[in-house]
């Protein structure tokens, strides 16, 4: 379980597309303030599926081969395929140019409240999902698990945690390198997207077989 939601966490933070948002975020009028809005609620989208999960668990994970584990190998095996499918897709499609989403000409006048829901609009549905599979593996009598589920929320939310510490600690620095890093996600966002889709893809389906044949 550990090393499956380190997969899934670090294909999570490395997404081009919200971290492009965040960036968008943190140069807007009160940037400090929308940015930390929106990490928080990126932050409480992950919280709340795993608390979802293991309400249903009860934090017992179920019995090998049983339905419910097996269901759960299901669950990752076919968000791993689709996760392939996808990335191959993108990769087979004609390139297509592409300019930035409407919504970034009005993000200077972005609220707290707009800034919480776009963190859930561009949340990786795919990935967390799979996460949420994982999780019904999770034993919470265990601190080890505990750890394994804070450093997962941890790991997924990292990107936007180091950006929103270095516009606060060094603005006039970050101003410089985020705004050059967004130049350089908008010219790479089919590249990361394809790459991330298959490598998560391909480590899910791979696992999950594993997971149902062993």
């Amino acid at each position: 379980m550990v090393l499956d939601l380190m997969v899934i966490g670090t294909a999570v933070t490395l997404g081009p597309l919200h971290n492009s948002a965040f960036i968008l975020l943190l140069f807007s009028r009160r940037g400090v303030r929308q940015g930390l809005a929106f990490l928080l609620s990126w932050l409480a989208n992950l919280v709340a599926v795993i608390a979802v999960v293991v309400l249903l668990t009860g934090g017992q994970p179920p019995a090998r081969h049983s339905a419910p584990s097996t269901a759960g190998i299901a669950a990752k095996l076919v968000i791993g395929l689709a996760l392939v499918l996808y990335g191959a897709y993108r990769h087979r499609r004609p390139p297509r140019p592409h300019g930035p989403p409407r919504w970034t000409a009005r993000i200077d006048n972005a609220t707290p409240v707009t800034a919480a829901g776009l963190a859930w609009l561009l949340q990786p549905w795919g990935l967390v999902a799979a996460g949420a599979a994982t999780v019904v593996d999770a034993q919470l009598s265990t601190l080890t698990d505990w750890l394994a589920l804070a450093g997962y929320c941890v790991l997924a939310t990292l990107s936007l945690i180091v950006m929103e510490m270095y516009v606060v600690w060094a603005p006039t620095a970050a101003n410089a390198r985020l705004n050059a890093l967004r130049s350089w996600l908008d010219g790479h966002q089919e590249q990361l997207i394809i790459t991330l889709s298959l490598a998560a893809g391909l480590w899910l389906t791979a696992r999950s077989i594993y997971q149902l044949v062993a």
